[in-house]
């Protein structure tokens, strides 16, 4: 460190004068207090004091349940019942925070004081474990805390992404249905980065985002609508009460673990031969080749149409003319949102896809883990349950409406069927479009299925690249948004000026609503930045350029 600090200037002695900086903040320590992040999104902190008060201001507002607060619908063949705000899911997962060795052994000395207390996980959270390492497991271990993470159900179950990325599995069946049937805004809290909606499971509604230890504490207590910092967490095995503060570990014990059962050694042993793999890694047969060998009938990885037809010269920008608008989306649209991660629904386009495939329900997986497949993830754009589309606002889900049949289905098909009619497509958004995980899928999905520009009133920095990564021309409203545009989704919309196309070049977005003839036109800014995103976009995305400049040198 201190080799590092001398070479970069850094290195201060305690004689030596205050250096001088151009910008300085201050963070006053004791304002620092425990938090979580939710109920949509990770950016939306919430203090563990006001986290229940904060749940139940969401049901109401952002749930529309004000009137049903307390509602609780019996679970078929259980002795409990369930209602807004139980935490069915709670998940320690192997996330950016759960890295860092301090809280794994936190949540494990919680786990040890609830269990010594006699506390147990209420009966409709479904837990799990899985770390990022399995360096995770032997501290753990080493330390005497695996037994009692155990037997609060925080069983080992694999490393890496799990419930964070959809993989948290159904829930069981009775809950499941109670959850459907009483339409209940049930919740998950899981040491994660991101909790955007329909990420986590599809019968959860509200993801909430804490540390380890407090994954821990909301299992015991089941709900979001206890108060942790003043309400009991359950009754112990004397039939007393037990809070928060009666099993929570103080820094001291925690360093002290620490400091003695995480060592070096432990990693250096885990990570000689981290690339050898178990023994059914090691035993996957390998063709060999200095080419991947595609396998035609594999549902997981397929050949990308990316470079079909390309040729080593770059046809040129044509404007885009009479398409159709494939969707319209408020603010905040997350990639998430665009590209789901989590699970495939049953009668979705991607889960039609592997049906027609032979492979059961029980093995679709996740989108993540087929993200290989260019077949399954076009399918999977836009098809989030949790998505609107202004076309269709009273349908929630993956859908639009074809013009000028006026037919609704589902985005991908309606698509498919304007690429088969040869018509370009547009989308509509709001304010953040892209915001989020920088998931390329979302870009590239958007391409597959022959969307031309995104038109919104802003754009999350890293999706707005992706998307001029992928030649899909990102414009911003320089004006009001659509919302004063009175769109039905049955206007043909042009775009001329391309072929000039220069960086940040205003254009005019004109529309034509074949209802009564009449073109009303409005400004929008190009999005393309600068000259080496045009040269991009001019080469039909970065994947193009890349492989024609690859291949000049080779001439």
């Amino acid at each position: 460190m201190e080799a590092y600090a001398k070479a970069q200037g850094m290195w201060r002695e305690g004689d030596e004068p205050d250096p001088v900086f151009t910008d300085t903040l201050e963070l006053d320590l004791s304002s620092v207090v425990p938090s979580l992040a939710g109920p949509k999104r990770p950016q939306d902190r919430v203090l563990l004091t006001t986290a229940a008060t904060e749940f139940k201001d969401a049901l109401a507002k952002d749930f529309g349940k004000a009137d049903s607060i307390s509602q609780r619908v019996p679970v078929a063949g259980e002795k409990f019942d369930v209602g807004h705000g139980d935490v069915v899911i709670a998940a320690i997962t192997s996330c950016t925070n759960t890295s860092n060795p301090s809280v794994l052994i936190a949540a494990g000395l919680v786990a040890k004081k609830a269990v010594e207390k006699g506390l147990k996980v209420k009966p409709w959270v479904k837990t799990s474990l899985a770390p990022g390492s399995q360096v995770v497991t032997d501290y753990l271990k080493s330390a005497g805390l695996t037994k009692s993470l155990d037997a609060l159900g925080f069983n080992l179950v694999g490393y890496g992404c799990t419930t964070c990325i959809g993989n948290s599995g159904p829930l069981p069946e009775a809950i499941s249905e109670a959850v459907q049937q009483g339409d209940l805004v049930a919740c998950s809290v899981l040491s994660g980065n991101r909790n955007f909606e329909g990420r986590v499971n599809p019968d959860v509604r509200a993801n909430y985002l804490a540390s380890p230890p407090l994954v821990v504490a909301y299992a015991l207590a089941g709900s979001m609508q206890i108060d942790l910092t003043t309400e009991p967490l359950g009754e112990g095995k004397d039939g007393q009460p037990v809070y928060l503060k009666d099993i929570w570990p103080t820094n001291e014990e925690i360093a002290t673990l620490q400091r003695k059962h995480v060592t070096d050694k432990m990693f250096a042993t885990r990570y000689a031969d981290v690339f050898k793999g178990d023994k059914a890694w090691q035993g996957i047969k390998v063709a060999g080749g200095q080419t991947y060998a595609w396998d035609i009938s594999s549902t997981y990885v397929q050949n990308p149409p990316y470079f079909e037809g390309m040729s080593m010269e770059p046809e040129a920008i044509t404007d885009i003319i009479e398409a159709r608008v494939l969707g319209v989306f408020g603010d905040s649209i997350t990639t998430d949102h665009i590209s789901p991660a989590g699970s495939i629904k049953l009668t979705s386009p991607a889960g039609e896809y592997l049906r027609e495939r032979q492979v059961p329900q029980t093995d679709f997986n996740s989108y993540g883990a087929r993200r290989g497949n260019h077949e399954v993830m076009m399918r999977g754009t836009f098809a989030n349950i949790r998505i609107r589309n202004k076309l269709t606002p009273e349908i929630e889900g993956g859908v639009t409406k074809h013009f000028p049949t006026g037919e609704v289905m589902s985005i991908y098909d309606a698509a498919m069927r304007y690429q088969a009619e040869g018509r370009p497509l547009v989308v509509f958004a709001g304010k953040e479009y892209g915001t989020g995980s920088s998931r390329d899928w979302a870009a590239k999905g958007t391409k597959l299925l022959g969307v031309r520009a995104v038109i919104a009133e802003s754009f999350e920095r890293i999706h707005r690249s992706n998307l001029v990564g992928m030649g899909v021309l990102p414009l911003q409203f320089t004006q009001e948004g659509w919302q004063k545009l009175g769109l039905t989704g049955e206007e043909i919309v042009s775009i001329r000026g391309l072929q000039d196309l220069s960086p940040r070049k205003q254009l005019t977005v004109e529309l034509y609503r074949a209802g009564d003839g009449r073109v009303a036109r409005f400004p929008v800014r190009c999005r393309i930045d600068t000259p080496t995103e045009l040269e991009y976009f001019k080469n039909g995305g970065v994947l193009n350029y890349v492989l024609r400049n690859l291949a000049s040198q080779d001439a």
